[in-house]
């Protein structure tokens, strides 16, 4: 009981606590960042250990107020720390990015929040609550993450490319085709050659992972006056 009371020191703050809170802080919001960093997202260790180090100072700001300024009757040192949850949302925004018709950075954007929220635990002295969080955020971005690729198929984003040899295409057969396959249509684009002689759709796709390329090219290709196909991931 005597380590868990230590581990939750919550009350006045000095020279000490602030340094250690600090640098708790600093620890707690690189583990997280670290992960974000190697899976390569837009928020990695370095923003994840200035958010969580911005929370834990906002929070001692809070704390120390009323502690220096005790003939303060009409402050909440509250406030401080609520504006930290409202204002992080601009920045978890900033993590989120629409790709044709798919959500990225939704994961990031709430690892930004609850780096916030560790760096504000930290920052009140609730010590165990924040090491406990950090080690549950890793559980989930690392472990979860496992499970949900072996229970959940995983859809990769690209852009298919069919040219016809002539203007008068053959579109509903390649949607059938793709429905086939289980290919999510996001977006179609057509384009005509300048002597009108050949058409190029370009079709912006949410590909499953294990999807036989080999037969659905196969398939396309079936498809009357198909000249060409092509499957990448250059979004240009």
């Amino acid at each position: 009981m005597e380590i868990l009371n230590q581990l939750n020191c919550v009350g006045g703050i000095d020279i000490y606590s602030i340094i250690t809170r600090l640098v708790l802080s600093l620890v707690l919001g690189g583990f997280i960042g670290w992960e974000r960093e190697y899976r390569k997202q837009s928020a990695g260790l370095r923003t994840h250990i200035l958010i969580c180090l911005g929370a834990t100072l906002m929070m001692l700001i809070s704390i120390y107020m009323p502690q220096s300024f005790p003939n303060f009757q009409n402050g909440d040192p509250g406030r401080i720390a609520a504006q930290v949850v409202s204002g992080i949302g601009f920045l978890g925004a900033g993590a989120i990015f629409s790709l044709g018709g798919s959500i990225r950075g939704l994961t990031t954007a709430a690892s930004i929040w609850i780096v916030a929220a560790i760096g504000l635990a930290v920052g009140s002295g609730m010590y165990l609550g924040a090491i406990a969080a950090t080690a549950m955020v890793l559980l989930v971005l690392t472990l979860f993450r496992r499970i949900e690729k072996s229970l959940f198929q995983e859809d990769v984003m690209k852009v298919l490319k069919i040219t016809f040899e002539t203007t008068k295409i053959e579109s509903e057969k390649v949607f059938f085709i793709l429905e086939q396959y289980k290919i999510i249509t996001q977006s179609v684009n057509v384009y005509q050659s300048k002597s009108k002689r050949r058409t190029r759709m370009e079709l912006y796709v949410q590909v499953p992972i294990k999807t036989p390329i080999k037969d659905l090219y196969k398939d396309l290709n079936n498809i009357q006056h198909v000249a060409g196909i092509s499957l990448g991931q250059d979004f240009k």
